[in-house]
C-alpha cells in the first residue's frame, strides 16, 4: 500500500456522523473483494460443467483475477495518492460492478476469463483506497475501533464466501446456475457507488510518488510468460514455444530489476524498492510469501475439484465441509498474534508450517484410506489441523517480514508483500495443470473419474506438503523476535494490521 499521510484539514470533524456511513461503504467494498476471491472456487466445477470450460480456462478464471489484482495493487494505491482516493475508489467499485455483470452474463468461457481479469484490475483500483479513506475520515483516537470492525469483516468474509457461493450455486436462482455468485455484486456495488459519491470525503497524499507503468508492464509480461504456458502446456502436449516462453520470463524479470535500478536512481519512484532486498529478513519473507501463495493456489482449486467432481458432492456439501478449516484459521490467527508470537517469536511461524504440513499428510492418509467413501466428518481432523497451521502463519507473517524494514519504506514494502503473494497464488493455480491434471488421463469413463481425481488429489497434496517444508526452511532467515509494531507508528501499525487480516483470506 502507499503512504496514507494526510493533512489534518482533510479529516472531518469528530462529530460528523457521515464518516460512519463512509466507513460502512468502504467496508462493504472490501467485503465484496474478499468474498469474491473465495466464492468463485466453490462454483468452479459448476462453471466447468455448465459453460463447457476447459482445464486451462477454469484455472484462468481464478488465476486471471489474482494476476490482474497483483499487477495493479501498487499502481492503484499511487493513482489514489495522485488523483484522489475517493475518485479512484469510485472508479474501482464502478468498474468492479460492471465486470461482475460481465462475468454473470458471460456467453462463453473466454468472456468469463476476460471479465475476471477486468474484475481483478478494478479490485486493484478499489482495495488500496479503503485504508487510505479510513485514515482520511477518522481521527487517530477512533481508529482502534475502526480496525477492530475491519478485522471482524475480514473474518466474516473468510467464512461466508464459500458458504454463500455454495448456496447461490445450489439454489440455481431463476435457472441461472452459477451466475448469481457474480450478479449478487450488482445491487451492492451500485449502492456503494451512489452512497460513496455523497458521503466519502476526497483526499490526496501531500507528496505522491510518480507512476511506474513500465515496471507494471514488465511484471505483468513476466508473469504471463511464466503462467500461461503452465496452464496450457498439458493440453497442447508441452510445445516448444511454452518452454521458450518460460525461459524468456527470466529474461523479462532480469530486465525489470535493471529498469527498476535506473528508475530509482533517476526519480526515486520505482514500482519495486530494490534496496529493501538488502534486508535479509525482508528478502526471505518475500520468498516465504511467494511460495506460500503457490501452496494455497494449488490446494484450494484442487480441493474443490476433488470434492465436487471426484467425490460427486454438491456445492453446498463441499462448502459446509470447509467450515472447520475457516474457523480453525481464524482462532489460530488470533492466538498467534496475541499470545504466541510475543512469547515464542519465529518458532510460531515455523510450527505453523509444520502443523499445516502435518494436516496435509493426514488428509492424504484419510483420502487413501476411505477413497470414494470418505465422509465430511472424516475430513474435519485434517482440515482443522491445516487451518490451525495456516492461522499460525498468516496473521504474524507480515509483521515478521517488515520488522527490520526502515519505517520510511513500510508502505511500499507492505504493498509488495501483498503483490508477491497474489503472484504466487497465480503461479500455484498455473501449476495445477502439472501437479493435478497431469495425473488424470484425457479420456476417462464415468467410472474412472472418481478414482482418478482421488489419486490426483493425493499427488497434489504431496506437492503442497513439500512446498510447506521449503517454507519452514526459508523461515530460518526471519528475525527470531518479530517486532509487534513499527516504531513511531500508529498509522503504519494499523495499516499492517489490515494487511495481515487481508492475507487471512487471500
Amino acid at each position: 500500500m502507499t503512504s496514507t499521510e494526510l493533512a489534518p484539514s482533510v479529516q472531518p470533524a469528530a462529530g460528523d456522523r457521515r464518516r460512519w456511513l463512509a466507513l460502512a461503504i468502504v467496508m462493504t467494498a472490501a467485503f465484496m473483494d474478499l468474498v469474491d476471491v473465495t466464492i468463485v472456487n466453490i462454483a468452479i466445477p459448476s462453471i466447468q460443467k455448465d459453460a463447457g470450460a476447459s482445464v486451462s480456462q477454469i484455472q484462468w478464471i481464478t488465476a486471471g483475477y489474482a494476476l490482474a489484482f497483483a499487477a495493479g495493487l501498487i499502481t492503484g494505491g499511487r493513482l489514489g495518492d495522485i488523483h484522489g482516493r475517493r475518485r479512484l475508489f469510485l472508479i474501482g467499485i464502478g468498474g468492479f460492478t460492471i465486470a461482475s455483470a460481465l462475468c454473470g452474463f458471460a456467453a462463453n468461457p473466454e468472456m468469463l476469463v476476460a471479465s475476471r481479469i477486468l474484475q481483478g484490475a478494478m479490485a486493484a483500483m478499489m482495495v488500496p483506497q479503503v485504508l487510505s479513506i479510513v485514515h482520511a475520515t477518522f481521527p487517530a483516537h477512533e481508529r482502534g475501533k475502526v480496525f477492530g470492525l475491519f478485522g471482524a469483516i475480514v473474518g466474516l468474509g473468510a467464512v461466508s464466501g464459500p458458504l454463500l457461493g455454495a448456496l447461490l450455486t445450489e439454489w440455481n436462482l431463476f435457472g441461472l446456475e452459477w451466475r448469481p455468485i457474480f450478479l449478487i455484486n450488482l445491487p451492492v456495488g451500485i449502492a456503494a457507488f451512489l452512497l460513496g459519491r455523497r458521503f466519502i470525503t476526497e483526499s490526496k497524499a501531500p507528496k505522491a510518488l510518480k507512476l511506474d507503468l513500465v515496471g507494471v508492464a514488465l511484471v505483468t509480461l513476466g508473469m504471463l510468460m511464466l503462467v500461461y504456458p503452465l496452464t496450457r502446456g498439458r493440453e497442447l502436449d508441452w510445445p516448444l514455444w511454452g518452454h521458450v516462453s518460460m525461459a524468456g520470463s527470466l529474461v523479462v524479470f532480469a530486465a525489470l530489476v535493471a529498469y527498476e535500478k535506473r528508475k530509482s536512481a533517476r526519480d526515486g519512484s520505482p514500482l519495486i524498492e530494490l534496496s529493501l532486498f538488502r534486508v535479509k529478513s525482508f528478502a526471505a519473507g518475500i520468498a516465504v510469501q511467494t511460495v506460500f501463495g503457490v501452496s494455497l493456489g494449488i490446494f484450494f482449486l484442487v480441493w474443490t475439484l476433488y470434492m465436487q467432481i471426484g467425490l460427486g458432492w454438491s456445492p453446498l456439501r463441499a462448502g459446509l465441509t470447509g467450515v472447520p478449516f475457516s474457523i480453525a484459521v481464524s482462532v489460530a490467527a488470533g492466538m498467534s498474534v496475541q499470545k504466541l508470537v510475543p512469547r515464542f517469536g519465529r518458532k510460531v511461524l515455523q510450527a505453523g508450517a509444520l502443523v499445516m504440513a502435518a494436516g496435509v499428510l493426514i488428509y492424504m492418509g484419510e483420502s487413501a484410506r476411505y477413497g470414494l467413501g470418505i465422509a465430511s466428518w472424516q475430513m474435519a481432523l485434517p482440515l482443522v489441523v491445516m487451518g490451525a497451521g495456516m492461522g499460525l502463519i498468516v496473521a504474524p507473517l507480515t509483521d515478521a517480514v517488515l520488522s527490520e524494514v526502515p519505517r520510511e519504506h513500510a508502505g511500499s514494502a507492505s504493498g509488495l508483500i501483498n503483490t508477491v503473494q497474489q503472484m504466487g497464488n497465480a503461479l500455484g493455480l498455473g501449476l495445477v495443470s502439472v501437479v493435478f491434471f497431469g495425473e488424470i488421463g484425457d479420456r476417462l469413463t464415468r467410472a474412472q473419474v472418481g478414482p482418478a481425481f482421488v489419486h490426483a488429489f493425493q499427488h497434489a497434496l504431496g506437492w503442497v506438503a513439500a512446498v510447506l517444508g521449503v517454507i519452514f526452511l526459508l523461515m530460518f532467515a526471519l528475525p527470531k523476535r518479530p517486532a509487534q509494531h513499527l516504531e513511531g507508528g500508529g498509522d503504519d501499525a494499523e495499516r499492517l494490521l489490515v494487511e495481515e487480516e487481508r492475507e487471512l483470506v487471500h
